[in-house]
C-alpha cells in the first residue's frame, strides 16, 4: 500500500489544490511544493527498505481490480524502476519550484504538474500489463495539456505532434497485449493481464514473438525517441515550457528505455537477439546523427533537444549490447542523462527568462556578468561530454565497454558520438559564455537567485557524488541485471513444448549462434 500511496499522492494534491480559489496564488504554489517535497522525501523510504541482494519485486501489491478480465491493480518495484521512481519525485519537486515564476493559469499549472507525475511514477510501478497501458496513456494528457498551454509560438502544432506519434506506437502496443492475453488464456486456461504470470508461462513462438517485439518497440523507440522516430521531440523541447522540457528529457524519455526492459527482453528474448543488432546500428546512427544535427543549432534548447536523441543512443546501445557492462551502463546512463539534460534545460529557462530569447548568437561574455551562473553552466556542460570525475563519465564507459565486450566495430563508431558531444558542448558554452559581451542588453542581466540555485544545487551535488562514487546508485540494479542476462541468453532459447514453430526455433538458433558474433557474447558474460 505504502507504494501505491506515493504514486497517488501527487494526484490527491492535485485535487486538494481544485478546492482552493484560483486567486490565492501564492498559496497555490505553496501546496504544489509541499506535496511534491512529501512525495519526494516518502520515496526515499524506497531505498532505505530496498533489499539490494535480490532480483524479486518489492513492496508489492496485488488485488482484484477487473475480475471479468482477469486484471488485477499489481504493483511492484525492482531494481530497474527503483532509481526511475525515486529520480521522478525528485525532479517533480525540483520542476514545481523552477516554476515559481509562471503567470499564466497558475492553479491548472499546478494541478497538470502534480497529475502527470501520478501518471509517470505509475508506469514504474505497474505489473499488470492493462494497468500499465492506462498509466502509459495517463500520463500523455497533462503533458500534452503543459505543451499546448504554457508552451511557445509553435505550442499547438508540438502538443499535436507529441500527442498523436505517441498515441500511435501505443495503439499498437495494445493490439500486442489483446493477442497475448487470449494466448495464455489458450495455453494456460486462466484470464489475466499480469506481466509477472504471462512472463514466466507464455511460450511464443518466434515468428509471432518477432511480431509482438515490433509492436512493443515502436512504442518505445518513439518514446525513447530512437532515430528515426525523434522528430517529434526538438518540436515538443522547443515549445514545451521550461519544467515541461525537464519533465520530458528527464523522466518521459526514460518511459521508453524502461519498457525495452520491462517488456521486450523478458518477454521476447529470442526475438531481443534476434533485432539486437539492427537496434544498436540504429542508436549508433541516432547517437552520431544527434551530436551532428546538435552542431548546427542555434537555438539553446534545440541543441540540448538533439543531445538528448545522442545520448538515449548510448542508452539503447548499452541495453543492447546484450552483457553485464552494456546493461549496468544504460541502467546508470538512464540516470545520468536525467540530471544533466534536466540541469542543462533548468540553465537554459534561467537565461530566457532574462532575455526571452534563446539564440546563441545574441549571448557572448557571459562569464563576466554571470560568474555563479557560468559556473554551474561549465559543470553540467563537463557532465554532458562525460569528463571523468563526473556522473557522464562513468554511464558512458561502461556503455562503450559493454559494446566493445560485444562488437568492435560498433564500439568504434560509437565513440565517435563522445568527440561529438565534446565539439557542440564546448563550442556552444564558448560562444554564450565567452567572447566579447557586445550585445548592450546583456550588460544588466542579475545573476541566479536563490531559488534558482536551490534548483540547480542537487543537481550539481549528483553529478559529482555518481562521478567519484557511483556505487549506491549501481548495487540497486547489479541482481536485477544478473537475473535479466540470464533470461535473454541464447541457451535459453529452446522451446519449453513441441509446436508448429519448433522448427522455426531450431533453425534460426543455429544460424543466430553461428552468424552473429554479436549474439554470442551473453553466453560468456552469464558467467560475470
Amino acid at each position: 500500500m505504502f507504494l501505491t500511496f506515493l504514486t497517488f499522492l501527487p494526484l490527491i494534491g492535485a485535487m486538494g489544490l481544485a478546492l482552493i480559489p484560483k486567486e490565492k496564488e501564492e498559496t497555490i504554489k505553496q501546496v504544489a511544493v509541499a506535496v511534491a517535497a512529501a512525495d519526494f522525501l516518502l520515496s526515499l523510504q524506497l531505498y532505505a527498505g530496498f533489499d539490494m541482494t535480490t532480483h524479486l519485486m518489492q513492496f508489492e501489491y496485488n488485488i482484484a481490480w477487473i475480475p471479468a478480465f482477469g486484471t488485477n491493480y499489481h504493483v511492484g518495484i525492482d531494481g530497474i524502476s527503483l532509481l526511475l521512481y525515486i529520480m521522478t519525485t525528485f525532479l517533480t519537486l525540483i520542476c514545481i519550484i523552477a516554476s515559481w515564476n509562471v503567470k499564466k493559469r497558475i492553479k491548472e499549472y499546478m494541478i497538470a504538474m502534480l497529475a502527470l507525475s501520478t501518471g509517470m511514477l505509475g508506469v514504474f510501478i505497474a505489473l499488470d500489463m492493462f494497468l500499465f497501458y492506462v498509466f502509459w496513456e495517463f500520463q500523455l494528457v497533462p503533458m500534452y495539456l503543459l505543451i499546448g498551454i504554457w508552451g511557445g509560438p509553435r505550442r499547438i502544432y508540438a502538443a499535436i505532434k507529441f500527442f498523436l506519434y505517441t498515441a500511435v506506437g501505443s495503439l499498437l502496443m495494445l493490439v500486442a497485449i489483446i493477442w497475448m492475453y487470449f494466448e495464455v488464456q489458450q495455453q494456460t486456461g486462466i484470464l489475466t493481464t499480469d506481466l509477472m504470470y504471462i512472463t514466466e508461462n507464455l511460450n511464443i513462438g518466434l515468428d509471432a514473438q518477432k511480431w509482438l517485439f515490433l509492436a512493443f518497440f515502436l512504442a518505445f523507440a518513439i518514446k525513447v525517441p530512437m532515430f528515426p522516430f525523434h522528430t517529434w521531440l526538438p518540436d515538443a523541447h522547443v515549445e514545451a515550457p521550461t519544467a515541461g522540457s525537464v519533465i520530458l528529457a528527464g523522466v518521459l524519455l526514460k518511459m521508453g528505455t524502461y519498457g525495452f526492459l520491462r517488456f521486450n527482453l523478458p518477454l521476447f528474448p529470442f526475438a531481443s537477439n534476434v533485432f539486437m543488432d539492427y537496434i544498436a546500428w540504429m542508436a549508433i546512427i541516432g547517437i552520431v546523427y544527434g551530436a551532428l544535427v546538435a552542431m548546427v543549432q542555434e537555438d539553446l534548447k534545440k541543441l540540448v533537444a538533439y543531445s538528448s536523441v545522442s545520448h538515449l543512443g548510448f542508452v539503447m546501445l548499452g541495453i543492447f549490447a546484450f552483457n553485464h557492462y552494456g546493461l549496468q551502463g544504460a541502467l546508470l546512463q538512464n540516470i545520468n542523462h536525467g540530471i544533466s539534460t534536466s540541469a542543462l534545460f533548468l540553465l537554459v529557462g534561467m537565461i530566457y527568462d532574462r532575455r526571452h530569447t534563446r539564440l546563441i548568437k545574441e549571448f557572448g561574455g557571459l562569464a563576466k556578468i554571470l560568474p555563479i551562473y557560468t559556473i554551474c553552466f561549465m559543470i553540467i556542460t563537463l557532465s554532458s561530454i562525460g569528463l571523468p570525475g563526473t556522473n557522464g563519465f562513468v554511464g558512458e564507459f561502461l556503455v562503450l565497454l559493454g559494446i566493445f565486450q560485444a562488437n568492435g566495430t560498433m564500439a568504434m563508431v560509437a565513440t565517435s558520438g563522445v568527440i561529438f558531444a565534446a565539439c557542440y558542448m564546448l563550442w556552444m558554452f564558448q560562444r554564450v559564455m565567452f567572447l566579447k559581451l557586445d550585445n548592450p542588453e546583456n550588460e544588466k542581466l542579475e545573476d541566479m537567485n536563490s531559488r534558482e540555485l536551490l534548483t540547480m544545487v542537487p543537481l550539481i551535488i549528483l553529478v559529482f557524488w555518481i562521478g567519484f562514487y557511483p556505487k549506491p546508485f549501481m548495487k540497486t540494479f547489479e541482481p536485477t541485471v544478473a537475473h535479466l542476462m540470464t533470461r535473454v541468453s541464447p541457451d535459453n532459447f529452446r522451446p519449453k513444448k513441441h509446436d508448429d514453430s519448433n522448427e522455426h526455433h531450431a533453425a534460426a538458433v543455429d544460424k543466430h549462434e553461428k552468424g552473429s558474433s554479436h549474439s554470442e557474447k551473453p553466453k560468456a558474460e552469464n558467467h560475470h
